[in-house]
């Protein structure tokens, strides 16, 4: 059986992770900028351990949200999490980005977010681990796949929430245009105000008109993410257990 860490999501939710499915702080930051509602069918694509599907339910108490992965231990490990804190109406699915199915009804979803692989196929240095490799690199998926997925489950009107790095702010762009999903909001991630991006934060429509709004940037030295997400951050104790 493999053995997993955790760490508490808020002072009653243990998060079950691995060195295979873990967290960074680029999991906050997207579910923040996400911005759902309490009324909204969300979809977490490519959820790995679960964090933002997990950070969804605790921030806004989705009415219903589903964490899709292909990786059996990454499933594992975040039907662990659910079981465990009970959180109810939130549902993981191994399941392929590029193969949805039943029950995740086309046309039905509010919100869909992603943190993908942020390096292309045979860009870098690849990670010995399999399960690393998978999450860096874009080996089962792309950005592509990615978008069109998105759009097949997004109602007209619903929205895709994504981040990477800013080399690939066109590559993402383009996905999302190609797949009828158009760009609406854009913001910047930079750890102080004398460093470059390292991050980029995207919302787009379906079917929205051609319209892109850019925020103004974060830089963490100051802050810059919601109240309600650094009380939950400060919740957040890593301990040393495990099952």
């Amino acid at each position: 059986m493999n053995r997993y860490d955790h760490e508490y999501i808020g002072k009653d939710c243990k998060l079950y992770v691995s060195p295979e499915h873990t967290f960074g702080t680029d999991a906050f930051l997207l579910a923040d900028f996400a911005e759902a509602r309490r009324k909204d069918k969300v979809c977490d694509l490519g959820t790995g351990c679960g964090i933002i599907a997990v950070l969804i339910k605790k921030l806004y108490s989705s009415r219903e949200i589903y964490g899709v992965d292909i990786q059996q231990q990454a499933i594992e490990q975040f039907t662990m999490t659910v079981e465990d804190s009970r959180l109810d109406n939130v549902t993981p699915l191994l399941m392929d980005i590029k193969a949805l199915h039943e029950p995740l009804l086309n046309n039905t979803f509010d919100l869909v977010t992603c943190n993908p692989p942020y390096k292309a196929a045979n860009a870098g240095i690849e990670s010995l681990n399999e399960a690393q490799r998978i999450a860096r690199h874009e080996i089962l998926c792309n950005i592509e796949d990615i978008c069109a997925g998105a759009s097949k489950l997004l109602k007209t009107g619903g929205r895709l929430c994504m981040c990477n790095r800013p080399e690939r702010l066109a590559d993402v762009v383009c996905a999302m245009r190609n797949s009828g999903i158009e760009p609406k909001r854009l913001r910047f991630v930079s750890g102080s105000a004398d460093t470059a991006p390292w991050l980029f934060l995207i919302d787009g429509t379906k079917g929205g008109k051609s319209f892109m709004k850019v925020l103004p940037q974060i830089y963490m030295d100051k802050g810059g993410i919601s109240d309600r997400l650094k009380e939950l951050w400060s919740q957040s104790i890593q301990t040393e257990g495990g099952l």
